[in-house]
């Protein structure tokens, strides 16, 4: 398998994570988000979406990295990270959903590049824009949380899943924005527990060959 990865890309982080918890091998391929590697033609030969990651396994290119978990878990041996029953199964994708489709895409790169340079943003005024963002979707994901009350050492009881995978990237960039996450106490409990496990410490973004 090769994973095409950014080391700060968060979305290439949860896919780091699962191919580490499942015990898979993969080889990684570089692409350089801030030099626009991932515009280029030679990256979009391989995922027209120009986004990262996109997975190469079996003679297919696999990209949307939730999509990339859920395959790998149907298709690869390893500790499964959806649960068997349906209603958990839920619960975990939806607590994924929080995170990919509610927080991440208006933080992520093409977002802060375009309100930077529509609306003449400084850094004070990006960084606004960020914290706004992830105070709203750090509230939701504690909500979710306490609410369900499936949560003990990790998002799902004790079994490492894919709410997992996504809830410590999401950790790593508001830290890296020093945003306030004093509020979220389960959520930063369960990062904590996260991060003392290999196949997360491992995929954190310090820990990646372009990491410099």
């Amino acid at each position: 398998m090769k994973l095409h990865t950014f080391f700060r890309s968060s979305a290439s982080f949860r896919v780091r994570i699962a191919l580490n918890h499942k015990g898979l091998k993969y080889e990684p391929a570089l692409v350089s988000l801030p030099k626009g590697e991932h515009q280029g033609a030679s990256y979009r030969s391989v995922n027209s979406q120009g986004l990262v990651p996109a997975l190469e396994d079996a003679g297919r290119v696999l990209t949307q990295s939730l999509a990339i978990i859920e395959y790998l878990d149907e298709v690869h041996p390893g500790p499964k990270l959806l649960p068997a029953d349906p209603i958990d199964r839920h619960y975990v994708r939806a607590f994924s959903q929080i995170v990919a489709c509610e927080i991440h895409p208006l933080n992520n790169l093409r977002t802060l590049k375009y309100v930077r340079r529509t609306y003449g943003l400084d850094e004070d005024g990006v960084n606004a824009w960020y914290r706004h963002w992830i105070a709203e979707g750090f509230a939701m994901m504690e909500a979710f949380l306490e609410r369900e009350g499936k949560h003990d050492k990790y998002c799902l009881r004790d079994q490492v899943t894919m709410a997992d995978c996504c809830l410590v990237p999401q950790v790593f960039n508001a830290q890296r924005y020093q945003c306030d996450l004093r509020p979220y106490r389960e959520v930063l409990r369960i990062h904590e527990e996260c991060m003392k496990l290999d196949a997360f410490a491992h995929a954190q973004p310090s820990a990646q060959p372009d990491a410099v």
